[in-house]
């Protein structure tokens, strides 16, 4: 099947063309800055080979309708009609309670992500715009959400309710409903195909670690808990989310600081992390780069990251009796060394043993880098979350 897939953001569309039989990418681009000035698409063909298409894109469907005639243009394209496309696949950031596994997005499911909206307010109405576009372009072929939420469904209740009043969850949902849900997913199950074992019988700690990251404890095949948790900022410090913080700092602060909701989640999500720490970036890459010039502040950000990841690491091998296998995904995990050395280093009590000359060598290589004498198999799995997008909406309309 040809499946295109898209990730649609407040003002951006990110799309990728899957042949599923054999996995090919026969395109994929970025559709930006949508409604604003200096609005394109960034087009790569099969061969590597980029494009960039400036002009007017006011709205989503625009950029949609935009990115079809792309795939069939006879320069740039890779279909010659659009009826060569056989389904839609979205990714969808949050299914609230509503979705344990990935559906087919008829109208009552569609309707349950808009009542969704409420809980990802920059996500899922944007998601919403690419579906009701696609529905109107291309009103015949079958659309599929895949849901960042749905993979942590199967968290116990003692897991994801917060010691609150349960009125509070009655009546607007509040929980842990975790995120990076596909990745971890996908991840824990390639890693298992990987080393020839069955998941049903692993324990399995997915540390997804990029701009945004999360640790998810996948046991016997099903995420039992996870650092994010109603919203994605909860957990590991990230690149500008600051984590796990005490409720009581966020209150004292709104007061000294005379801040108002907004201004407070802004001051939270987009302005703390390794950037709040550091002033120089949010990126890994770039903090390091002051750490190694001696900046105090970013070396003080590196132990920071490190740490919270190895607690977590910790936390979910007691939670769960054990681990069998620890793996590293996201553009962090998938490409620094020194964060993997650094989580690695002080696990021997619980059987990890690092092999330092793998982990310098493994980057974004499917592999593993533990010892061959190392109880707990220690992993770099590169996350493809698209191709998971393409799978399931193959699966699902298949069956229609």
């Amino acid at each position: 099947m040809k499946i295109l897939v898209l990730n649609c953001g407040s003002s951006s569309i990110k799309y990728q063309l899957f042949r599923t039989e054999d996995a090919a990418v026969l395109a994929k681009g970025l559709v930006d800055k949508i409604g604003l000035q200096g609005s394109c698409v960034k087009h790569e063909k099969e061969n590597g080979s980029k494009v960039i298409f400036e002009g007017e894109i006011l709205d989503h469907k625009a950029g949609i309708e935009y990115t079809l005639g792309i795939l069939v243009s006879e320069k740039h394209g890779c279909l010659k009609v659009l009826e060569e496309i056989d389904a839609i696949g979205h990714r969808i950031a949050h299914g609230g309670e509503y979705f344990k596994e990935s559906c087919y997005l008829d109208d009552d499911a569609i309707s349950k992500i808009e009542k969704c909206a409420e809980l990802a307010p920059l996500h899922n109405p944007a998601h919403l715009k690419g579906i009701y576009a696609l529905k109107e372009l291309l009103p015949t072929k079958h659309q599929v959400g895949v849901f960042d939420t749905s993979f942590h469904q199967t968290m116990p209740e003692h897991v994801y309710k917060y010691a609150i009043p349960n009125k509070l969850y009655e009546k607007y949902g509040i929980r842990r409903y975790g995120f990076h849900g596909t990745s971890h997913r996908y991840v824990a199950n390639k890693a298992c195909e990987f080393l020839g074992v069955d998941i049903k019988t692993q324990k399995i700690i997915s540390c997804h670690l990029g701009n945004g990251a999360s640790v998810c404890a996948v046991q016997y095949g099903e995420s039992v808990d996870t650092s994010m948790g109603f919203t994605p900022v909860e957990g590991l410090m990230m690149g500008t989310r600051a984590g796990d913080l005490d409720i009581g700092a966020v209150t004292f602060i709104m007061e000294k600081e005379n801040i108002g909701l907004s201004t407070a989640n802004t001051l939270f999500n987009k302005h703390s992390g390794l950037l709040g720490i550091t002033k120089v970036s949010s990126d890994m890459r770039e903090v390091e780069a002051a750490a190694a010039a001696n900046n105090e502040a970013a070396l003080l950000a590196m132990k920071m990251f490190d740490y919270r990841i190895k607690k977590y690491v910790g936390a979910y091998a007691a939670a769960m009796g054990g681990v069998d296998i620890i793996l590293f995904t996201g553009g962090i995990g998938e490409h620094n060394k020194r964060v993997r050395r650094n989580l690695c280093s002080g696990l021997e009590f619980f059987g990890v043993e690092l092999d330092q000359e793998k982990n310098d060598a493994n980057y974004s290589m499917l592999g593993t880098i533990s010892k061959s004498s190392s109880k707990v198999n220690v992993m770099v799995v590169p996350t493809d979350e698209e191709l998971v997008i393409a799978l399931d909406t193959e699966t699902i309309v298949t069956k229609l």
